[in-house]
């Protein structure tokens, strides 16, 4: 599964904004690809911020 489907599958599955260190924890992927990941899905408009810091699928 690509970084962007397992980032994309955590958030919706969770149900509430997370931020990138909780994101990490739940896929089990480096910090790094997580940041790099969450910066192209907010890129693209796939994710939303409600709260600073915290992300969820739009």
């Amino acid at each position: 599964m690509e970084a962007k489907d397992l980032i994309l599958k955590v958030m919706k599955k969770e149900g509430t904004p997370l931020n990138a260190g909780k994101i990490t924890e739940l896929t089990g992927l480096d910090r790094k690809i997580v940041d790099k990941t969450m910066e192209l899905l907010k890129k693209e408009g796939t994710i939303v911020s409600p709260k600073r810091c915290l992300w969820e699928p739009k």
